[in-house]
């Protein structure tokens, strides 16, 4: 059978369907422990602002978009602005237009299998899919599909759980809206620490601090939100000649820092 092709039939397709589970799964499994943790998170979350279980259940079925989904609980309990929300959107999830781009080719001739590896397609399962090298006697199509799939239900089922577990907690759970801004803040160290180059390494970072902190002092706190991706959107286009330039520039340095050593 052509890999990809999905026409098996009978006992053929069934032992297709599970050589794929058995080649998708394992890759999954560091992303269950990260999606677990923090669909508890937005369930206890959506808990303690006083959503019905059905709310944080239907949002992670539906949008599966973790950020904007910890935004949306904010958006509910504002006033409706449907544009203001769907220009956020946008901004948040502006990475996912690339990812598709880069994803034509992949899922090309994918049959039925497109549209749900399309809609369900996130940050991890893309880093799976685009770099997995797929045995070759894997069908290619299911493969993507159950991680897609899986990363897709670690997620919702995390979030139940976060619900769940957030009515039975004996301690007060006010203040939990903080995770929102620990976890990007934790992201943002993450990549700061794990970076090389000095300043010029930071540049990128730097720009988007900046930008937040201006557009903070000129929108205030209440607006400030969609102006400041928009003016990193901007600075980031701009500048990209130049930043690419530095990158490459300290990644000759690192190979010459190498040769010295070696």
């Amino acid at each position: 059978m052509r890999a990809g092709s999905g026409g098996a039939t009978g006992r053929g397709r069934g032992g297709t369907v599970g050589r794929a589970f058995q080649a998708a799964f394992p890759l999954t499994v560091p992303i269950a422990a990260g999606f677990l943790f923090l669909g508890c998170s937005y369930g206890l979350l959506m808990h303690a602002k006083g959503f019905a279980f059905l709310y944080p259940v239907c949002m992670a079925f539906f949008i599966f978009a973790g950020s904007m989904e910890f935004v949306t609980v904010n958006l509910l309990l504002s006033a409706f602005n449907p544009v203001a929300a769907f220009m956020l959107a946008l901004m948040v999830n502006a990475r996912h237009l690339f990812y598709g781009l880069s994803m034509l080719g992949k899922y090309k001739n994918m049959g039925w299998k497109k549209p749900y590896l399309i809609f369900a397609m996130c940050d991890e399962s893309f880093a799976i899919n685009s770099s997995a090298r797929i045995p070759e006697d894997v069908d290619r199509g299911w493969f993507m599909l159950f991680v897609n799939l899986l990363n897709r239900w670690y997620w919702i089922f995390g979030t139940a759980l976060g619900w769940l577990v957030g009515g039975l907690l004996p301690v007060s759970t006010r203040g939990i809206e903080f995770v929102l801004t620990a976890l990007f803040l934790v992201i943002f160290l993450d990549q700061w620490m794990g970076t090389d180059g000095g300043l010029r390494a930071h540049l990128p970072a730097m720009i988007g601090v900046l930008a937040s902190a201006g557009c903070l002092m000129v929108f205030g706190s209440d607006g400030f939100m969609i102006p400041s991706m928009i003016a990193m959107l901007v600075l980031f286009v701009a500048l990209r000649p130049w930043l690419d330039e530095l990158k490459t520039g300290g990644d000759h340095d690192k190979r010459d820092d190498m040769e010295v050593t070696a």
